[in-house]
């Protein structure tokens, strides 16, 4: 269904006069962020600003991360809206006059927009409760950057508790502000963070043949490895396996016997992303078995394929086209960059639109984990407006 006419006047009217209050939230954040599973400070200032809204929050055995709730004037069922709330390891190299406060910490991903434009379409949606036929629930999620990730533990919290749909969104560098991405079925990849350990036999470099060398073997792991994408999955599938750290020995004259190898394996075809992982383990059982090595291997993450729901879509499409016009919407494309949305994805219905931040003429222009990520605050109205509009869409349309 689509808003009355004085509905989308009221909505764009309340979230304009919002937006400077939004701007104060979203700069706070930014100011002292906070990576993952450390966001103490994060959570007791939405907690705070909750309270002042007079927003119900829901009690979870998490250390950081909030749930919150708003009951409509009228019976209906509940629709969830998640935003992230850590930050990265990164010194920010910014001229911004609210740049990070904290020495190597910094909102380079776009969590600090995140934030603010959910709680401000909490403060906006608790003003309008006679709009809502239902309810609506709020996950304030910690470590969304470091598996394994902070979308299961608040499932297991009770996330999503008789929930319908789930919205959310992630701010976009590549898009103009102004508009939002949309794109239906699979959007970002699947995730195996992966830790493999190559246990061989030290000794001396002069008699090889009385050792097992477990840098030769990580060596041939990590090359054998690599054929599994160019050999082993169907070339249409887009699949990519990466190894960003590899550590062992003591010494030039010490033949190694442990070698730890980080890599992650990432694929947009739920039939590969099955498929990696018993690849990977076959692939280096194998290697050090020939060679007289044992392997270890840890998951560290294995996060979904995140498909993203047409019925979703179709609302988002409709309310950003009913505020803001046909071009204000645009066509993602897929890409290989991991989300744990796609876990809550794994359950309800829902998707994540892309809200664009690209504005070049204050250099909001970097990419994401850049030093230099600046986003537009102006595009805190667009978000917060679609986010607002389409969670009452969805409830007046439902009940």
């Amino acid at each position: 269904m689509s808003l009355r006419p004085d509905l989308k006047a009221d909505i764009l009217t309340r979230v304009k006069k919002g937006l400077p209050r939004q701007i104060d939230w979203r700069r706070r954040f930014h100011m002292y962020p906070e990576l993952s599973d450390e966001e103490y400070e994060t959570t007791a200032f939405i907690k705070t600003q909750l309270s002042k809204l007079r927003i119900k929050t829901l009690p979870i055995k998490m250390r950081t991360g909030i749930l919150a709730e708003i009951q409509g004037d009228s019976p209906g069922p509940t629709v969830a809206v998640r935003t992230d709330i850590d930050a990265l390891p990164i010194q920010e190299r910014t001229s911004l006059p609210f740049k990070s406060k904290i020495p190597g910490r910094m909102h380079a991903c776009g969590h600090d927009m995140h934030m603010a434009t959910i709680l401000g379409t909490a403060a906006l949606l608790n003003e309008m409760k006679n709009e809502i036929h239902g309810k609506v629930r709020f996950i304030f999620q910690p470590s969304e950057e470091v598996p394994p990730g902070g979308a299961r533990p608040m499932i297991k919290a009770g996330a999503l508790k008789n929930v319908s749909m789930i919205f959310g969104l992630h701010v976009d560098p590549r898009l103009a502000t102004g508009k939002i991405g949309l794109r239906d079925g699979p959007t970002m990849a699947s995730v195996t963070d992966f830790d493999l350990i190559v246990n061989g036999k030290s000794g001396h470099a002069a008699r090889p043949h009385l050792t097992v060398d477990a840098i030769a073997t990580a060596a041939e792991v990590i090359e054998s490895i690599q054929k599994i994408v160019s050999r082993e999955i169907d070339p249409i599938q887009p699949v990519a396996i990466t190894f960003g750290k590899i550590n062992g020995g003591v010494a030039r004259n010490v033949i190694c016997d442990r070698v730890e190898i980080t890599g992650t394996a990432r694929a947009l075809a739920p039939q590969a992303a099955r498929l990696l992982p018993k690849l990977i383990r076959r692939t280096a059982d194998s290697v050090c078995r020939a060679r007289g090595a044992k392997l270890e291997i840890k998951v560290i993450a294995d996060y979904p394929v995140l498909v993203n729901h047409p019925d979703a879509n179709q609302i988002y499409r409709q309310n950003a086209e009913m505020l803001f016009g046909k071009r204000s919407v645009a066509e993602t494309s897929p890409g290989l960059g991991g989300e744990d949305f796609a876990c809550y994805l794994e359950k309800v219905k829902g998707a994540m639109f892309r809200l664009g931040i690209m504005n070049k003429k204050i250099k909001a222009d970097k990419p994401w984990h850049s030093p230099e990520f600046i986003a537009d605050e102006e595009a805190l109205y667009y978000g917060t407006s679609v986010i607002v509009a389409s969670v009452i869409d969805f409830l007046q349309g439902r009940s």
